[in-house]
């Protein structure tokens, strides 16, 4: 049994939220989307994203990797095809992290720099790999982490929903012990708070990160990242297994 809560905030700075989330314990499925694009093309590109990754998912009963990849595709064939066809929405694209449940825990799709992370015994750890210049160019290039951080490519995507096709998707399988937390988010959370910061919150100062409830959770990183001045519109969904 999981159970899940989906917050999403503009930030202290920007005008309008470009990002999309959906949390479904009923279905099993969780997602989050970061739009990008002019003239409010980016809000309409999360939102097709998450509206076609939940209409696909829910229309079986089939929980497995060709139905995540399926659903995936489907948001990006849907992205370009509204970019494409409507000159106000041309460039829109968005990034995406989803995540079905399985007998053996999360089946986990991400496109874009929208990470995963995984809270349990071991400490919280990034699922995910960003799909960003930072990630694939930057660091295998040898420049060190103060460099990246300031870097003036450290925003580039190299994938994103809407960008292309083909689309490169990565996918993850994750298995879920009872009380482990499961934090999907973009990168208005992940890129202005610091993960140690994150692992309080979530654990509330006790190993099991019981303390306090998954909304109470969500409200304390939403106003971390608002602390750390909210350059960007922050999204959360946490999703945990019950102990």
């Amino acid at each position: 049994m999981l159970e899940a809560c989906a917050m999403s905030d503009i930030g202290c700075i920007r005008t309008n939220n470009e990002d999309c989330c959906l949390a479904d314990p009923q279905h099993g499925l969780f997602v989050v989307a970061d739009g990008m694009g002019g003239a409010r093309a980016g809000e309409r590109a999360s939102r097709i994203a998450v509206d076609v990754v939940a209409e696909v998912v829910t229309q079986t009963r089939r929980r497995d990797s060709q139905v995540l990849f399926s659903a995936v595709d489907e948001a990006n064939r849907r992205v370009l095809s509204e970019s494409h066809n409507n000159p106000k929405l041309e460039g829109m694209g968005t990034t995406l992290v989803a995540a079905i449940e399985t007998n053996e825990g999360l089946l986990i799709a991400s496109v874009g720099d929208s990470r995963a992370y995984l809270l349990d015994d071991d400490g919280l750890r990034v699922i995910t790999e960003d799909q960003t210049w930072v990630n694939e160019i930057g660091r295998p290039l040898g420049l060190n982490e103060e460099s990246l951080r300031h870097h003036p490519m450290r925003h580039v995507l190299t994938m994103a929903i809407g960008a292309s096709t083909p689309l490169t998707v990565n996918y993850y399988s994750v298995g879920l012990n009872p009380g482990a937390l499961v934090l999907l988010c973009s990168d208005g959370l992940h890129g202005v708070v610091e993960a140690p910061e994150m692992e309080h919150i979530l654990r509330d100062g006790a190993p099991s990160g019981d303390g306090i409830s998954l909304e109470e959770k969500c409200l304390r990183l939403i106003e971390a990242a608002k602390g750390a001045g909210g350059p960007d519109n922050i999204t959360v969904v946490l999703v945990r297994k019950a102990a």
